[in-house]
Formats: C-alpha cells, structure tokens, sequence
C-alpha cells in the first residue's frame, strides 16, 4: 500500500536492525485518514471472506481494526492484555510475548463475543515473530470459529512470523513489508525485490 509505505518512510524511526518506531501515526498518535486508508485496503482483501467479526489485541490493532470494521459493517473485538473488573468469567485466554516490550502477556477475550457460527479476520500492526497472531488464532480456536485470514499493517519480511503463520495454512495479507532495517535505511520487499 503506497501510502503506509511513503509515511514509513518519511516519519519511521529505526531503532536497530530490528526495531522500527512508528509511533507518530500507528502505536502512539494515530494519524485517522492514514487508518482510514488501510481499513478500506484490509476490507477490499477480505470483502469474499464472509467475515462476521475483526479480532485483534490492544491497543495499537484496535485503529486499523475498527476502520475495516467500518468498511465490512462487523463488529471489531479486541484482547485485553490486563485483568480488569469487568472481565473475569467466562474468558478464552492465551499467552503472547512481544518482541518489542520483551514480556508475555495473558491476553483474553469473553466467550460471549465468539462462537462457532463466526468466521474472523485477525488484525494486527507489527508481524515480527508471530506471537501476537498465533496468540489471537488460539483465541479463535478456542470459540470453536474459523479463521479467514491475518491482516498486518507491517510485516518484518525479515523475521520468522510471516512465513511460520503461511506454512500454517492461514492467509496473510500485510500492506507493508520490510526487507530489511540494517544500516540506518528502511528497504521493502518490492524494493529488494528490484535490487536482485
């Protein structure tokens, strides 16, 4: 999707060789018509699927879910990663570990919000490792629904997550591949591409 690219590449911050901050628009400030963009692009993926519900993890998937939900006219939920109050009985839980806060996290949803009759598009911002993803999937096995693909904001091309959740079967669909980070310098996929 050009338009994420071109905001990567202007507004991205590299960390390390595996570490982009994105911050200025994605996981921190959101830029509206930036997630308004890749809501319509996430829907015109999946608009066959027949997807009945978006599930995704707090907080930085819930800008990019909410505005596919729009697009598809479904619910969006999201898995809490802290215990609340409110969220005690009746919960589907798994445990993530993010690369980036390097801590695992249980992360739940109320069974009431799935079921066997949902058909479900997971969204999330980053692919590096999978984690996030495969943490949401157990999540929808678990409600006994199906899965009709993974939508990634960015995916780290560079890391084992895209290719562990493909040789699992799942449909993965990312608006934004990196190539690499390595030497201060942000390359795409598309761009590493052309360079061979």
């Amino acid at each position: 999707m050009d338009l994420l690219i071109e905001t990567i590449k202007q507004e991205g911050i590299i960390l390390s060789d595996s570490v982009l901050k994105v911050d200025s628009f994605l996981n921190h400030q959101i830029d509206p018509q930036l997630m308004l963009e890749m809501g319509k692009e996430f829907a015109k993926r999946f608009k066959e699927e027949g997807i009945t519900k978006i599930v995704t993890l707090e907080s930085s998937g819930i800008a990019p879910s909410i505005m596919t939900g729009l697009q598809l006219d479904i619910p969006v939920i999201f898995a809490r990663k802290k215990k609340s109050l409110t969220l005690v009985n009746e919960l589907l839980t798994a445990k993530v570990y993010s690369f980036t806060k390097q801590e695992s996290n249980d992360i739940s949803v109320a069974k009431k919000f799935l079921n066997e009759n949902d058909h479900i598009l997971i969204i999330d911002d980053f692919l590096a490792n999978g984690q996030a993803a495969l943490g949401l999937a157990e999540i929808v096995k678990q409600a006994n629904a199906s899965i009709a693909g993974i939508g990634i904001v960015i995916e780290k091309g560079f890391q084992n997550g895209g290719a562990k959740l493909r040789e699992l079967g799942y449909r993965v669909e990312s608006l934004a591949t990196i190539h690499s980070l390595k030497n201060g310098e942000i390359i795409f996929k598309e761009e590493a591409r052309g360079a061979i």
